[in-house]
Order: structure tokens, then C-alpha cells, then sequence
């Protein structure tokens, strides 16, 4: 019962004006404010931090420094060997698996379209089709600075406007096409298994998402907005290296072509995953 109130309010609050007030609160440099909020997350959510670069939790000039905090140098180690990806993110599977008919597995009974996903860009999508995908959930005690699992260069980035849904695993089961729906930022990289996207997707709350080489993604309208790269000098990150970050959690989701890459079998729909370990192998 509880989860379906929780998920029927969600269609029924202003989703936008609300994650704008979160994100003006969590902009806010008040001591008093910023150090109450941040205190209370640390203890709901037993956020571990011996492990951050600034591990007294007050330190931070807001609450969103506080959430995108850095690690200690090391405490993140790369999986090394070219053919190793590693994992982009700590946080949660959701699902990993094959992409079928250009469809991808949310939950059970639940999946939606790669086209749709990509922006309905088909040039964007052919790529991935009958390949590989896997959807990272970033919960809110964990590290929220999404990288690389394999070098690559950035070739385009498509910005999809979009809903605000929570993306927990109650969500996931419940709201169809929830990563489809939601707004995301959708970053195409050419690697040494072909073209790979990192999908950083929004939702309730999230006050904002980052990439490293162009900072809070600020699109000039809420349509969806094509930035092509490839005819600049496409920024070149190496694996490991962060690509992005969510100021509030949210997901990330990783797809390559056909016969590229393969996932370790140990994961699946729940395991533990954290950014930096082993998350498979390119072909």
C-alpha cells in the first residue's frame, strides 16, 4: 500500500518546482542550513566518511559539495588490463543484460525502447541494437561521481527533457518506461569496443547533472538539444577518469554494441557494484 501512494504522488506533485526548491536548498551556503541537512543525510543514510578526501562532514560550503565530495586518493583502485571495463559508478545493478528488438529490461514486467532512450535518433541508437546493457542505481549514501569504464573520446552529447520519477527499485517495477521518461543526458564515446553511450539520467530531486567538459548541463529549452563533438576536438578521458556527476542520486546506464563487450557473471538484478572493480571484459 505504501508503495503505491508513494508512486501515485509522484504523478500528482509538481516534479520540476519541487527538485527546483530541493536545488536552491542545496545550493545554500547558510551554516546553519547546509550543516542541519547535511548532519541529518550523513545519519540517515550512514554515509561512510572516513572514506572522502574531507572526511569532516560540516567542512563542505554547501550541501551539493558535501554530495559530490571527492574520495581519498586510492580509495577507488582501477581494475588494470586493457580488456577490463570497470565499474562506472558505486551503487546497485538494477538490470544488465541483452538488448532485444531494440527493447531493454527494466523490471519484471516492465522494459522500454533504445530509441526512445537515445532521444529518437536512430543514427544514435543503430549502434547499440542486439547489444549490451546495464543500468547502475546510485543510491543516496553512495559515491556520486560517475567513470569511465574503458578509455574513450566523447563524440556527441543529446540532452532528452523529460519526467522527474524516482528511479529506486519500486519505481522501476511500477512506472513504465522510467529511463526512458525521465530526463538524461545521453554521452556517445568512441572506444576500443566501438561506440559505448553513458546515460546519466535525473530524477525526483536531483538538483542538477555534471560532466566534466562542460560543467551543470543547461540546455537552451526543454526540447531535445544535439551537442556534436567530433568536429571539435572531442575531449579524450581515460578509464577510471570521471565523466560526470549527480548533484542528488539518481542512475547511470552503459550500452555497447553487439558482441563487444560481455559483463561478469557474478552480476546481476541487486549486487553491490562499486566504481573502479571489475564489471567485465571487452571482447
Amino acid at each position: 500500500m505504501q508503495t503505491k501512494l508513494f508512486i501515485a504522488l509522484q504523478y500528482l506533485v509538481p516534479q520540476r518546482a519541487l527538485s527546483r526548491l530541493v536545488g536552491r536548498l542545496a545550493k545554500s551556503r547558510i551554516p546553519v542550513l547546509k550543516n542541519l541537512f547535511i548532519r541529518w543525510f550523513v545519519q540517515r543514510y550512514q554515509v561512510n566518511m572516513a572514506e572522502a578526501e574531507q572526511t569532516e562532514c560540516t567542512a563542505y560550503q554547501s550541501f551539493n559539495d558535501f554530495f559530490t565530495r571527492a574520495l581519498k586518493a586510492g580509495a577507488r583502485p582501477i581494475v588494470a588490463g586493457e580488456k577490463l571495463l570497470s565499474g562506472p559508478a558505486d551503487g546497485a545493478i538494477s538490470q544488465l543484460g541483452a538488448i532485444y528488438n531494440g527493447r531493454i529490461f527494466q523490471a519484471k514486467g516492465q522494459e522500454y525502447s533504445l530509441l526512445e532512450l537515445v532521444g529518437g535518433d536512430q543514427a544514435v541508437a543503430a549502434p547499440f541494437a542486439d547489444g549490451n546493457f546495464a543500468t547502475v542505481y546510485l543510491s543516496p549514501k553512495d559515491y556520486h561521481r560517475v567513470h569511465m569504464p574503458i578509455a574513450g573520446r566523447l563524440m556527441r552529447t543529446v540532452y532528452v527533457p523529460g519526467d522527474l520519477f524516482s528511479v529506486n527499485t519500486a519505481t522501476a517495477a511500477k512506472v513504465p518506461r522510467l529511463f526512458a521518461r525521465n530526463e538524461r543526458l545521453v554521452c556517445i564515446f568512441d572506444t576500443a569496443a566501438g561506440p559505448m553511450a553513458m546515460i546519466l539520467v535525473g530524477a525526483m530531486i536531483v538538483a542538477g547533472i555534471e560532466t566534466v567538459w562542460a560543467g551543470q548541463v543547461t540546455p537552451p529549452s526543454r526540447k531535445i538539444f544535439t551537442q556534436n563533438y567530433a568536429v571539435q576536438q572531442p575531449p579524450q578521458l581515460q578509464k577510471g577518469e570521471e565523466m560526470g556527476r549527480f548533484k542528488l542520486g539518481s542512475t547511470v546506464i552503459m550500452l555497447f554494441g553487439a558482441d563487444r563487450v560481455r559483463w561478469l557473471e557474478s552480476l546481476s538484478a541487486e549486487t553491490p557494484v562499486r566504481m573502479g572493480e571489475q564489471f567485465g571484459e571487452v571482447l
